[in-house]
């Protein structure tokens, strides 16, 4: 079985082994109270419930009424405790609804609804009814994702299984426990968008492949749908490389998926979609794995959207002592670093690393030596060297035509920099820069265009 992949990129030790043999386990919060952001992707919602409120499990809590929003919902049945600005993973502080449980299990899903009979409208609405998300960590509403404008020909839907992140294993784990749920969702996919399917899976879970198979030939989807086996090396994850390493089309610079012909999900979001419409049950739990090498017993968990990770301990895991470096939202190549456990794990959390003083590197920088590894290890092929100085010299529009918006933030080049050079986190740094720049030149032509206004209509 040829397996494809694209290049670039590097090997880091996956220590999947630590957590892929875990079943997925249901968790719940020691103290019986989540704190859900009311923003989870998409536009900024507004709280539609206060404090003193019951609430049922499933029941709207968050939304807005742009195209962009992305409803939020209750993961839990019980009383809004608070509303409030709370820790989220970033580091951020974000308005959150802190919901404490009761015993009485209200709920408030949607009836169920066949994707195969009901109007192309209301599919669409019942995605986002679900306020369903990209669940690989962008949190991309998935309304709109598959919703393409009219002059986008999407050929193909991705199913992006790589799961390329060291340590993380709860997209394997799905896929052999619920290999049915998930075929099941990229066939609702693939009859909203009018493509053929693609599931991407790294050739390290090759064993996943036939089970796979036998799921779409059972449901006699064999027309439709194929299983593709890319090779394991990071990061085949990448929207850009899934789309280059299975076929063979590079997506251009700032441009999307969709101008390519294809769409991407992730192997959570395709689920939660076949339980949108079977179940009738919105984006209210996700699976998650909780690994490294500070961890006791590592573990695949589902929990309600907005446990406190630390409420997870230590009924459902604990740590060994005096062990834990750093604690990392994410995996820890792309993940966030967190000042602390007590965060809440979002729809787009699918995992919490928890890494010892040996599986990180907290010393000072060195010397940038000028080796050139960076830019031989970098899948966008960019020049993370040079983008760096410019970023050091203050000169960030030299930053971006060395194509410093281009950068996915991956950390293969910060993983084999010899000088140990936070790149991934003086990168973004820049990008922010460029970013708050570009709403002040915003801001000034906006107001420069209301006063040019102001004086014609004075004329």
């Amino acid at each position: 079985m040829r397996a494809f992949t694209f290049k670039g990129g590097i090997h880091p030790r996956e220590m999947k082994e630590l957590s892929n043999q875990c079943p997925i386990t249901a968790a719940f919060p020691s103290s019986k109270t989540v704190t859900i952001p009311v923003t989870m992707g998409g536009a900024p919602n507004t709280p539609l419930v206060q404090v003193g409120d019951l609430v049922a499990k499933g029941q709207v809590i968050a939304n807005g009424d742009k195209f962009m929003n992305c409803p939020v919902h209750s993961s839990v049945s019980g009383k809004v405790k608070k509303i409030a600005k709370c820790l989220v993973t970033g580091n951020s502080e974000v308005p959150c609804i802190i919901i404490e449980a009761d015993d009485e299990n209200r709920t408030a899903f949607m009836e169920p609804l066949d994707p195969f009979t009901c109007e192309h409208d209301a599919a669409l609405a019942r995605i986002r009814d679900a306020g369903i998300v990209g669940m690989g960590g962008a949190s991309f509403p998935a309304h709109v994702k598959l919703n393409p404008p009219e002059d986008k020909e999407i050929e193909y839907v991705l199913v992006n299984a790589a799961e390329c992140e060291p340590y993380l294993t709860c997209d394997e784990r799905t896929m052999q426990e619920s290999p049915e749920k998930l075929i099941d969702g990229l066939a609702i996919i693939l009859h909203l968008v009018g493509a053929a399917g693609i599931i991407a899976l790294e050739d390290n879970k090759a064993f996943i492949k036939p089970i796979l198979e036998e799921e779409i030939a059972k449901k006699g989807y064999g027309d439709d749908m194929t299983v593709r086996l890319v090779k394991t090396k990071y990061p085949q994850g990448s929207e850009k490389f899934i789309v280059s390493a299975c076929l063979g089309v590079e997506i251009p610079s700032a441009k999307l998926p969709a101008d390519a012909g294809c769409i991407i999900s992730n192997v959570g979001t395709v689920c939660a979609i076949s339980d949108a419409f079977r179940l009738g049950m919105p984006l209210i739990e996700r699976s998650l794995t909780i690994s490294g090498g500070a961890v006791e017993k590592p573990c695949n968990l589902r929990v309600p959207v907005g446990t406190l990770v630390s409420d997870l301990m230590p009924e459902f895991f604990t740590l060994k002592e005096n062990q834990t470096c750093k604690v990392v939202s994410g995996g820890p190549m792309m993940g966030f670093a967190m000042i602390s456990a007590d965060f809440p794990i979002a729809k787009g959390t699918s995992g919490v690393t928890f890494l010892t003083e040996k599986e990180t590197y907290l010393d000072d920088e060195d010397q940038c030596i000028s080796c050139g590894g960076c830019v031989h290890v970098c899948p966008m092929r960019l020049n993370p060297v040079l983008m760096i100085r410019e970023l050091k010299a203050a000169n960030t529009k030299k930053a971006k035509r060395y194509g410093l918006m281009d950068c996915i933030e991956c950390g293969s080049c910060a993983f084999v920099c010899p000088a140990h050079i936070r790149l991934v986190q003086r990168i973004r740094l820049g990008k922010s820069i460029v970013r708050t720049q570009m709403a002040e030149e915003r801001s000034k032509a906006a107001a420069a265009q209301a006063a040019a206004n102001a004086t014609g209509g004075a004329k």
